[in-house]
């Protein structure tokens, strides 16, 4: 349900992690496990002790939000400012690397345009700022409440 708004969250710069298909009771005792957020829709997880009681914290998102809806609400519920963008696959840190040692990981194209390159410390995706990355700042401003100078 929220596979679109943790790819989001980051991209803001957060550790989001979205398991579809996972059982609820998994879900919950994942987030206990792991000490995370519990971020859902679904009411009636909401009932279950361990949440009713704070042991798994949670933020309930109301439904039929877009994508940049709902993470302008969680950024404005949970007081979130945007930081360093992280692997939108996987949440892994992204570090610069010279651009000569990923010249076979990315397109002929994108080695001749751009100069800047990233590697996802996590799954080793190879990122850089290409043409979509004008919007991809533009949605985290507003979701932000930031103008698009400020971001």
């Amino acid at each position: 349900m929220f596979q679109g708004l943790a790819r989001w969250l980051r991209a803001a710069g957060y550790h989001a992690a979205c398991n579809p298909g996972v059982p609820d009771g998994e879900l919950v005792r994942q987030a206990e496990r792991e000490g995370r957020l519990l971020i859902t829709s679904d009411t009636r997880m909401l009932e279950r002790r361990v949440i009713r009681t704070g042991s798994v914290r949670s933020l309930y998102v109301p439904g039929g939000l877009s994508n940049e809806a709902a993470l302008a609400y969680v950024l404005r519920k949970l007081d979130l400012p945007l930081r360093e963008t992280r692997c939108m696959a996987c949440g892994g840190v992204l570090e610069v690397v010279p651009k000569e040692t990923v010249a076979d990981a990315i397109p002929p194209k994108a080695y001749e345009f751009y100069s800047t390159f990233f590697r996802c410390t996590g799954c080793g995706k190879v990122f850089w700022h290409g043409t979509h990355w004008p919007s991809i700042c533009a949605t985290l401003a507003r979701a932000a409440g930031k103008s698009v100078e400020e971001s």
